[in-house]
C-alpha cells in the first residue's frame, strides 16, 4: 500500500520560510521521481517542482531561486525549502509520485502567506 503523508505546513508573514516533507512508505522511493504541486484557493492545481532519481532539479518560474527541493532516499522522505514566501503562495501544497505521469499524492498540507 502506498502512502505519502505530507506536514509542515502552517501560517507565516510575507518574506518567511517554511519545510516541507513528505514521507513514502510502500515503494521503493529512490526509484521513483518525484514532485510538489500546489492548489490555491478558486484554482488549479500548479506543478512547483521535481526531483529525479538521481537529483536532478526543476522549478516553476514562480518559485525559482526561492525553493528547493530535496530527497533523502535513506529516510524515504521528499523535502521542500521555501524561503521568501509571498502571499501568492498560499495554498495546499501536495507531494506526488511521477515524472510526466502522477499515480500516487499525498492528503496536502496548508501553507499560508499573509
Amino acid at each position: 500500500h502506498v502512502q505519502l503523508v505530507e506536514s509542515g505546513g502552517g501560517s507565516v508573514q510575507a518574506g518567511g520560510s517554511l519545510r516541507l516533507s513528505c514521507v513514502v512508505s510502500g515503494y521503493g522511493f529512490s526509484s521513483y521521481c518525484m514532485a510538489w504541486f500546489r492548489q490555491a484557493p478558486g484554482k488549479g492545481p500548479e506543478w512547483v517542482s521535481s526531483i529525479s532519481r538521481g537529483g536532478t532539479t526543476y522549478y516553476a518560474d514562480s518559485v525559482k531561486g526561492r525553493f528547493t527541493i530535496s530527497r533523502d532516499n535513506a529516510k524515504n522522505t521528499l523535502y521542500l525549502q521555501m524561503n521568501s514566501l509571498k502571499p501568492e503562495d498560499t495554498a495546499v501544497y501536495y507531494c506526488a509520485r511521477g515524472w510526466a505521469d502522477f499515480d500516487n499524492w499525498g492528503q496536502g498540507t496548508q501553507v499560508t502567506v499573509s
